[in-house]
């Protein structure tokens, strides 16, 4: 049933690193068990969900020059470490009832569907969880521009950027007890002031497409739910009023 929805499509991206919870290894039980809580009650209000995940908990394709890996033969690491994530995601919420559809942007039609923005709009409109995977298929790109791309692809209202701290602050509020949480940003703040919210890419797209993004903490329970009934977490970015 759909309650006191604000959006009617959206995307979240999560990093890697996110699915490790607290815990040591690849992935934690305790966080996923919370992500799919959250994801299912988005569902259950009438919001059509998609995500893009990064590979950062299994191999990081930017790293791949400490290990003497050309960037490209790196970068393809990464992508894959995506699929693996994202394969997970779907076990977690097929796990509940839900249905998920893995759409990979590198062809490995064993493992999961290519991605076609056309058979991936349809399962939106099916009521389908959509989880793209290998970012954008090509070396070089971030799977923040890559989150960027697909909820631009899908028409999305709003792209949502799960991290550790509740959005973007002055200074690292980890190093810096005095560091102030800005609420609003609009995207030329953002470049100018070359905050690491996303890449610049990522950023740019979304400014070019009028995308706004929410940064908010993936760790806090009820945040997600609570956007998408219009309340304001974290940190939203968008144009100038």
């Amino acid at each position: 049933m759909e309650t006191n929805r604000h959006y009617r499509r959206v995307l979240v991206k999560l990093s890697g690193e996110a699915l490790m919870g607290s815990g040591g290894g690849v992935f934690d039980a305790r966080f996923m068990d919370g992500l799919v809580e959250e994801l299912r009650a988005v569902h259950a209000a009438g919001v059509e969900l998609a995500l893009v995940v990064g590979g950062g908990n299994i191999y990081r394709g930017g790293l791949g020059g400490n290990a003497g890996l050309a960037r490209t033969r790196g970068d393809h690491m990464g992508m894959l470490a995506t699929v693996i994530n994202s394969l997970a995601i779907q076990n977690a919420l097929e796990a509940t009832g839900l249905t998920a559809v893995v759409q990979s942007a590198i062809p490995m039609p064993q493992v999961a569907d290519t991605f076609l923005l056309r058979t991936a709009l349809e399962a939106l409109q099916r009521g389908q969880i959509l989880v793209f995977a290998a970012g954008t298929g090509n070396p070089y790109f971030t799977t923040d521009t890559a989150a960027s791309l697909r909820a631009i692809e899908i028409g999305a209202d709003l792209l949502l950027k799960g991290t550790k701290v509740d959005g973007v602050y002055s200074a690292d509020p980890r190093l810096h007890r005095d560091a102030t949480r800005h609420d609003r940003l609009t995207f030329d703040q953002v470049l100018q002031r070359k905050l690491q919210v996303m890449d610049l890419t990522a950023i740019s797209l979304c400014q070019a497409n009028h995308l706004p993004i929410m940064v908010f903490s993936i760790l806090e329970r009820g945040a997600l739910t609570a956007i998408m009934r219009g309340e304001q977490r974290g940190t939203l970015i968008e144009e100038a009023l």
